[in-house]
């Protein structure tokens, strides 16, 4: 059987092929509904498959992008995955996923991987320790969009996605206080990345801002397999904390396995804030208080700016702030003793 052509499809369509060609690549400015219904129709009667290769190798593109996630287990990872991946099945562009594992050399090879496969671009939640790479890129005019994490050799050179973390650490702190919680804990990561290490500064901002003491060994930041020995070693005080903050949905695995060991009655016994979209927040008993991030709205803004990029359209570097969201449920109470 004779393969189907393009300009098949513009004979059974009553089009010119370079219609054809266009309403392929969807751009559909000046072309009538009736005109996209009559191709389409001829692509589905004659089976038409366009050659994607070809397409590649005339526009000089793959229609493939790379998004390498520092820690895919986190929620709010998957959450901005699907949102880039949702935007870019509108332009026939396909992504390929890495997971880094907050590892820089692991990072480091992804990268170059993806580079030689001649991804169009790439969305990158940074681990920050592979720099000249990143400058490399940088002067390369590589298309890259930079999530979640701020890298300082890259600010200002590409465009940016970040969430207030400081100012929303601020609120979340500040809410306690407002409920008489002044022994208040966090428990992060170690602050090795920038949403962490502004994380601690917003909590030690709310203290500061009313006069309440900071208490250097109320912040722990390690891995989560010496968690369970800190929170331990953390309610073992003579006066521990009546409140705490778990810095992301995996610290906050750690601290549920603690409040289920110690049989802890929340909020009665604990008051507890969660950073991150837990998907569970909502349903669990007691339903979980959040601060919670805009991700859809975040990873929708990645896959335009580095579209964008890709079809070298001229816009300004963007650093953009989003603003986190304080979700008051059931784990947070009033100081009880």
């Amino acid at each position: 059987m004779q393969k189907v052509t393009m300009l098949d499809v513009a004979k059974a369509a009553n089009v010119s092929k370079s219609t054809v060609s266009q309403y392929i690549n969807k751009r559909y400015q000046y072309m009538g509904e009736e005109t996209k219904k009559r191709i389409q129709q001829a692509i589905e009667t004659l089976g038409y498959q366009p050659n994607y290769l070809a397409r590649s190798l005339k526009q000089k593109r793959t229609s493939m992008i790379g998004i390498i996630i520092a820690n895919i287990m986190h929620h709010l990872s998957t959450e901005v995955i699907r949102a880039i991946e949702d935007y870019c099945h509108k332009y026939d562009i396909h992504a390929i996923i890495c997971n880094a594992d907050d590892n820089p050399e692991k990072e480091k090879k992804y990268i170059e991987m993806l580079k030689a496969k001649q991804v169009d671009g790439l969305v990158l939640f940074p681990t920050g320790e592979n720099t000249e790479l990143y400058e490399q890129m940088v002067r390369e005019e590589y298309p890259i969009v930079v999530m979640d994490r701020k890298v300082e050799e890259l600010t200002g050179k590409v465009p940016s996605i970040f969430v207030n973390n400081r100012e929303a650490t601020c609120e979340a702190i500040s809410y306690l206080l407002d409920l008489s919680h002044e022994k208040i804990a966090i428990i992060t990561e170690p602050l090795t990345i920038s949403p962490r290490i502004e994380r601690v500064e917003g909590y030690k901002q709310a203290l500061r801002e009313r006069d309440v003491a900071i208490d250097e060994k109320f912040i722990i930041n390690c891995e989560k397999m010496f968690m369970q020995e800190k929170l331990d070693e953390l309610f073992s005080y003579p006066e521990p904390p009546t409140a705490l903050l778990a810095g992301n949905d995996l610290v906050f695995i750690e601290v549920q396995k603690y409040i289920k060991r110690k049989k802890l009655s929340i909020p009665n016994d604990l008051s507890l804030i969660v950073y991150d979209n837990i998907p569970h927040a909502e349903i669990s008993t007691p339903s979980v208080t959040t601060v919670s991030h805009p991700a859809f709205e975040m990873g929708e803004k990645a896959a335009s700016l580095l579209i964008r990029q890709i079809q070298k359209e001229s816009t300004p570097i963007e650093q953009n702030e989003y603003q986190c969201t304080l979700i008051i449920r059931e784990t947070t109470g009033p100081k009880l003793y």
